[in-house]
């Protein structure tokens, strides 16, 4: 049986969102009062993403992006109709996730670390911080986006209760699981967020735009601030030491229903000792995950056994399509956290604002990470960086085309222009809750 093809993103025209605002919007808390240890806590995590080898063949740009770093977990797609127009589809994506890790370092760290946050740039919530992250950038086009933000100053009848507060717009998804039953249980499915698509049409998610007249001859800024603010599905949700977030582009969610994505987490990381210490995972174990995930995606659209395709949450066969996958654990920060991000900050504040990105040469990389005391970060898989291989955007983590660089190697960038760029950018060559709440998602006995 031939592939099944469905049609592209289509860049949706700020009026028909504006309409559509107050369906979309959802603000909800989902709070547990257990109290644990007085802790904070940040991700450790790993991302990848792949353009379908079909897509690929067709010389279309991947527009998907995605953001690791201790505080913020981002992944974005670009809409790629915007390429039509003569727009890169990935400038946007990759611009709007460096600057919110730019915000993330500098409101939720530097409570941690002991500093002070400028009166005038608090982190005032996951809104606020999406709208000043756009208001920051420049760049044409437009792009659906998830963000989850560890905020570690959530207290709880006067006790520390961090919490996850996560920001959709659009079709990218996010699935936390945890061992509620203790360690000795496998990861169950507790929160999951939902799509925002008008008219149920996945053809037209609620988007993050930037355009000018050859796309919207009406478009305004304004109208792009209405869907951050009025549009927007904001949750918060209690974070507990060993929670796993997976979260990814439509390219994941509309190909493998939810227990699935739980069935493979579960496959990697198997129950532990439960009167041991708590272990973090091994970096290279979620990056493995991630894409592990990535590669069941693309597999959803070949012909199963027989030649019959596969059930997918979008319909028989799949949909080709960029797809990119953060996997994350929340952990605890400890005192070595803040002594090598103390540095990088102190660092990083005497000259631009920037976060931890890939470098083109290994020994520049080499000789940023003895500067900083890499070796721990790379231990505690705070940032993941790496080299590209020719293309103008990414990291080795997400390319099929880039070096052999080890998944080991990291490197602390100055934001120099010849020190490559960020990881929150992707490849323009297409290679490359709580307690009993379940979620409302497809999964193979439910499908859509």
């Amino acid at each position: 049986m031939a592939q099944i093809q469905r049609n592209p993103t289509f860049v949706v025209e700020g009026a028909q969102q504006r309409q559509v605002l107050g369906m979309m919007q959802r603000r909800e808390q989902n709070l547990n009062e257990e109290y644990r240890r007085n802790k904070p806590l940040c991700f450790n995590a790993r991302g990848y993403q792949l353009t379908h080898p079909a897509k690929a063949k067709q010389g279309r740009t991947d527009a998907d992006a995605t953001l690791v770093s201790p505080m913020l977990l981002g992944t974005a797609d670009g809409v790629s109709q915007i390429e039509d127009f003569g727009i890169d589809p990935a400038e946007l994506p990759n611009e709007l996730l460096k600057a919110c890790d730019e915000l993330a370092l500098d409101q939720l760290l530097p409570s941690v670390l002991g500093g002070k946050v400028p009166w005038e740039d608090p982190y005032l919530g996951p809104i606020p911080l999406m709208r000043r992250a756009f208001e920051m950038t420049e760049s044409l086009g437009s792009t659906t986006i998830l963000l989850s933000i560890l905020d570690n100053s959530t207290r709880i009848h006067g006790k520390l209760h961090p919490m996850i507060a996560v920001l959709a717009i659009g079709d990218c998804e996010l699935l936390v699981l945890r061992r509620c039953g203790g360690r000795t249980k496998q990861l169950e499915a507790v929160f999951h967020t939902e799509m925002q698509r008008i008219d149920g049409n996945a053809q037209a998610p609620l988007q993050v735009a930037r355009v000018d007249d050859r796309v919207d001859v009406n478009f305004d800024e304004s109208i792009t601030i209405d869907v951050i603010e009025k549009g927007s599905a904001v949750h918060c949700m209690s974070a507990y030491e060993g929670d796993i977030l997976v979260q990814g582009s439509d390219g994941l969610f509309d190909n493998l229903f939810l227990d699935e994505i739980v069935d493979i987490v579960n496959e990697y990381l198997k129950p532990t000792n439960p009167h041991g210490a708590f272990v973090p995972v091994r970096p290279d174990v979620l990056e493995q995950i991630s894409r592990r995930i990535v590669a069941e995606c693309h597999r959803k659209t070949d012909p199963g056994p027989g030649g019959m395709m596969r059930d997918a949450p979008i319909g028989k066969g799949g949909k080709v399509d960029d797809t990119c996958c953060v996997v994350g654990e929340v952990i605890e920060w400890t005192d070595q956290h803040t002594e090598v991000w103390g540095r990088a900050q102190r660092k990083r504040n005497g000259r631009h604002a920037g976060a931890f990105c890939g470098v083109k040469d290994p020994s520049q990389a080499a000789a940023a990470a003895s500067g900083l005391g890499m070796g721990l970060l790379q231990g505690l898989g705070l940032f993941k960086c790496g080299i590209e291989g020719g293309s103008d955007y990414g990291s080795e983590c997400g390319t099929e085309c880039g070096s052999d660089l080890n998944v080991s190697e990291y490197a602390v960038s100055e934001y120099e222009e010849d020190l490559g760029r960020c990881e929150a950018v992707s490849r323009k060559t297409g290679q490359g809750h709580n307690g009993p709440l379940r979620p409302q998602g497809p999964t193979r006995s439910a499908r859509r």
